[in-house]
């Protein structure tokens, strides 16, 4: 054998061994990596491999809260502006009108009690302190009641920076009566049992990894007589008032998302997730199931079913 003949067949099974490492190798690609494990689901042991919506993507749940918070990290500077998107303005006439309904603050001309308390107010994903002000605002205004307190809770630190901000131009910031912290929903460890009077949560839930976990702890957290109340996007009860709602959904606010904010994928989500979110007659039941007693019919929808707002009541010892 020459020593081309040799060389030749050198090259050939260098060539040959590198082709079976590149088969026992996967290919390093960051971008690719980053989808493989989004996509992996977790291995047995880690949430039962239990699976749940984010939008119209079916995810992992240990990866559905990170998802949101990159959403919302995304959004929280322009969240009115979102919520004017997503309600075609709508929402400051709805927020006004579930805060009315609701009524928060001890009045003490009509007060039984001497000494009023004030109400104990918490409202979960409520970072911007949208709900929170105008909670404030109506006990102080119009039930004269300098007492009430609200604790804003939220899972993402990004929404409750713009909270914080927002609270410096009301007069509640750096006082007693209003406080933000970051806590999950579905595990409320900083709130003792029984401790509350109101537990609001608006536009938030459906965004909840487990909804009937959040239900529980609100449940456990309540007073008896205690009221959860909820405003959220829901089923339209029109079918041609519907189509033209989706096709606006659909069709215009991620593509606005995308010239406002320059993020569609955000804004995508979103409307996904309203159309994952469930009926008013399925989360009334999630309600019911929760313990609450629900009045009524259980929820109230506004404009036409875009929106809804549910409630549910604590028992107290001896209530049927």
């Amino acid at each position: 054998m020459n020593v081309s003949t040799s060389k030749l067949l050198a090259r050939r099974q260098l060539l040959l061994s590198a082709r079976a490492a590149a088969r026992r190798e996967p290919y390093r690609c960051f971008s690719c990596s980053i989808r493989h494990e989004q996509q992996t689901p977790p291995p047995p042991g880690e949430n039962g491999n239990r699976t749940t919506h984010f939008g119209f993507e079916t995810v992992a749940e240990a990866l559905k809260e990170k998802k949101v918070a990159t959403v919302f990290s995304s959004v929280a500077s322009s969240y009115d502006t979102m919520n004017d998107l997503m309600s075609l303005g709508i929402h400051r006439l709805w927020k006004d009108h579930f805060v009315r309904n609701l009524n928060p603050g001890s009045n003490p001309l009509t007060s039984r009690s001497p000494i009023s308390p004030g109400w104990n107010i918490l409202d979960i994903a409520g970072g911007t302190g949208d709900i929170a002000f105008r909670m404030l605002d109506h006990a102080s205004t119009l039930n004269h009641d300098a007492h009430t307190r609200v604790t804003v809770a939220d899972i993402n630190p990004d929404m409750l920076a713009e909270g914080r901000k927002r609270a410096l131009s009301t007069p509640y910031a750096r006082t007693p009566r209003l406080d933000f912290v970051e806590a999950n929903a579905e595990h409320l460890d900083m709130i003792p049992d029984a401790s509350i009077d109101l537990y609001t949560v608006a536009f938030g839930i459906r965004n909840f990894t487990d909804k009937d976990a959040a239900l529980r702890e609100a449940f456990r957290v309540l007073k008896p007589g205690g009221v959860f109340a909820c405003l959220e996007f829901s089923k339209v009860n029109s079918a041609l008032f519907d189509a033209v709602y989706k096709r606006w959904s659909f069709g215009a606010i991620p593509l606005i998302g995308q010239l406002v904010a320059g993020d569609r994928d955000s804004y995508q989500y979103l409307v996904e997730s309203i159309e994952k979110f469930p009926s008013q007659t399925e989360f009334r039941d999630m309600i019911e199931r929760a313990g609450f007693l629900v009045p009524g019919k259980g929820w109230e929808d506004l404009t036409g079913g875009i929106a809804a707002i549910h409630k549910g009541v604590k028992p107290v010892e001896g209530m049927i």
